[in-house]
């Protein structure tokens, strides 16, 4: 005796269902990993307060960034905040990227900011003789000896301003004047009212004092 076995119908439920999935648009973060070091914020902005520190290499999700603005909001380490796009990285290729440069070819979603809490200060307007620093890269960890802030402080400089977040690894436009140091192997520059140490052969910076 033959067994049938009975096929379940697909019902035009069913049927829409599936074609709904189908139909789901891509998720809408995207991977990308920080670049260095870097402070997250609660808001898009400098004088926003840290949430915590993004680790270099963190893998992230990024929901996307502000509209004509360069601050991006990812979850990463746990936290979830707001952070630089010059500092956030994706694969094109298999080849690092850095997210600012490539917004439009990867149709980085925009996202908006309105500040809920009367404590948090408005996001700063870059002026416009504010510096952008560039890339960043891997340097080595830098612990100077107290008579480095000592030398510094007895010979101040007068402060540049930048557009994007201070961090180690960052590199300094050519046309910003570094100081040297007497007797040490790295030259300083006071940028955003803080002290830097820069090594001054790729001008990238590699230590911030608090």
């Amino acid at each position: 005796m033959t067994t049938w076995l009975k096929r379940p119908k697909l019902t035009w439920l069913g049927l829409g269902a599936a074609l709904s999935a189908l139909a789901l648009p891509a998720q809408a973060q995207m991977a990308t990993t920080t670049a260095s070091d870097i402070v997250v914020r609660s808001g898009p902005g400098q004088d926003y307060p840290e949430i915590g520190l993004a680790t270099r290499g963190s893998p992230a999700m990024m929901d996307g960034c502000l509209e004509g603005g360069n601050w991006c909001r990812i979850e990463v380490n746990g936290m979830r905040g707001w952070v630089f796009a010059e500092y956030l990285t994706i694969r094109h290729n298999g080849t690092p990227v850095v997210v600012q440069d490539y917004r439009s070819r990867y149709d980085v979603p925009a996202v908006t900011y309105e500040s809920t809490s009367s404590i948090a200060p408005p996001a700063p307007v870059p002026g416009p003789d504010d510096i952008m620093l560039g890339p960043v890269g891997t340097v080595d960890v830098v612990d100077p000896p107290d008579t480095v802030i000592s030398y510094i402080e007895q010979h101040p400089a007068e402060t540049i301003r930048v557009r994007n977040e201070l961090v180690v690894g960052a590199t300094l436009p050519p046309d910003v004047m570094i100081r040297e140091v007497p007797d040490y192997e790295y030259d300083y520059v006071v940028v955003n009212d803080r002290p830097v140490l820069v090594d001054p052969g790729s001008r990238r910076i590699v230590h911030i004092y608090d």
